[in-house]
């Protein structure tokens, strides 16, 4: 490095990186950086010029290396820091198990192999992953209290024991219990491990892979992780965000549940401490946003006129086992493409109970009409709004007249329609059984709760 050289002292926080400090290279070749606090340790790098990176585990005392900046990581030598000496040891040892493993890898690419030879592969393989498990037993056995030790833990999967031979399902009872041992790995009460993309990567592998896909049961499993990280506050901070985060965007259906019960939990509450006010009004309006429409939650009754323009129908007074309400417009493409599925899921479901509610989006009656009417599907509930009925004096007369709600006229923001179509599957107390969903699938999702009352369930 050159006399002048800028160096730059980075954090990892969760699977990124931010810039912590800077340095400028002495005429000796050398840097150096204040140690942050031990609080905020973890696993931090030194970005080099012409794309040079070293990484160390920071703790709070002095690290010194040394290093030759043509041979990164192979050429660092650490003279202070246990944890980071611990570090390069590890990955001096994994490089020497790649360099074994190399041979037999490609030794596994050839195609004329006997099975007695590809038999001896993999239990080579299997010798090399038992050598990396004794070398992580003993770092845990001799340097056990360090935070490199932590880290370690962070990426041993379970030991899942085999299932007891009474057991019918084997596979379902190792499924539940490597799920009871998954964070059995994690010390909660250190936060320094936030700053180490292990932590980040199991968080991610448990909502996707190991957590079911239901959001009642996401709801037990991610507060009862939130809670047990409450004992540290960066660790607090994190998982609320990345389980927020999460929920708000998945693509699940319903887990905006999910969303809305860790806003009135963390955010609403004020345990969300790091938000400025500004941060904080848009997570919590957000969640207002959605809340009108979760799953297992009655829908707002909403009353709009129909296509008379007169008569004012309410959702609430549709009696019918099943109701589906359709936001949506004439001139939206998808729409289109969707009316015929409707009317086909329609004709099938009408006779077992089904209704449809539909609320046109158009701003103005006469193109929602004119569909209406061209396409032939007044067997259905039409309601829409319009210019006359939202402007401000008449809104308010027919509020306070009790014909309609607030709700009602702003059903747009009401069920956060920000695209159609838009649809929600009710059950006979218009309670939201599915939402977000197409015809197809809404045939299948009344298929299956049809089965379900048929068992009793």
């Amino acid at each position: 490095m050159n006399e002048g050289d800028t160096i730059y002292l980075a954090n990892y926080y969760g699977n990124k990186m931010y810039y912590a400090d800077t340095a400028t290279v002495s005429a000796k070749g050398r840097f150096e950086f204040p140690s942050p606090p031990a609080e905020k340790g973890g696993k931090y790098g030194l970005v080099l010029p012409e794309n040079g990176f070293v990484e160390m585990i920071v703790t709070g005392g002095d690290i010194e290396l040394e290093a030759d900046r043509s041979d990164l990581p192979g050429s660092v030598v650490v003279t202070k820091g246990e944890d980071t000496r611990l570090f390069y040891d590890y990955l001096e040892f994994i490089q020497d198990m790649r360099e074994k493993r190399a041979p037999i890898d490609a030794r596994a690419q050839d195609s004329t192999m006997t099975e007695a030879e590809r038999s001896q592969l993999r239990q080579s393989l299997e010798v090399l992953n038992l050598q990396v498990e004794a070398e992580q037993d003993r770092i845990q056995e001799e340097h056990g209290e360090t935070l490199f030790a932590k880290m370690i833990r962070l990426v041993r999967e379970p030991d899942v024991p085999e299932a007891p031979l009474t057991e019918p399902n084997a596979e379902l009872w190792r499924y539940y219990k490597f799920r009871s041992m998954f964070w059995d790995r994690l010390d909660f009460s250190d936060g320094r491990l936030v700053r180490d993309p292990a932590l980040h990567n199991l968080l991610e592998q448990f909502w996707n892979g190991v957590m079911p896909q239901l959001p009642d049961t996401a709801l037990v499993e991610v507060n009862k992780l939130i809670s047990r990280a409450q004992a540290d506050p960066d660790m607090f901070k994190y998982m609320v965000h990345f389980f927020t985060f999460s929920a708000e965007k998945s693509q699940v259906m319903c887990m905006d549940k999910v969303f809305v019960d860790l806003v009135d939990r963390y955010y609403a509450s004020g345990m969300a401490d790091w938000l400025n006010e500004e941060q904080l009004k848009k997570v919590t309006d957000r969640a207002e946003d959605l809340r009108f429409s979760l799953c297992g939650k009655r829908i707002p009754n909403i009353i709009l006129p129909d296509t008379t323009q007169q008569n004012w129908v309410s959702l609430y007074d549709v009696e019918a086992e099943y109701t589906l309400v359709s936001i949506w417009e004439s001139t939206c493409g998808h729409c289109k493409k969707e009316m015929p599925k409707l009317e086909e899921l329609y004709e099938e479901w009408h006779p077992k109970g089904l209704e449809i509610y539909a609320i046109g989006n158009d701003f103005e009656p006469e193109p929602w009409l004119k569909f209406v009417r061209e396409k032939n599907l007044e067997d259905w509930i039409h309601v829409s709004d319009n210019p006359e009925i939202n402007a401000a004096d008449s809104a308010s007369a027919l509020i306070r007249a009790g014909i309609t709600t607030l709700q009602s006229l702003n059903f747009r923001t009401t069920f956060d329609v920000y695209a159609t179509p838009k649809m929600f599957l009710l059950d006979k107390d218009k309670k939201v059984i599915a939402k977000q969903v197409g015809a197809e699938q809404i045939s299948d999702i009344l298929k299956r709760e049809e089965q379900m009352k048929a068992q009793g369930q």
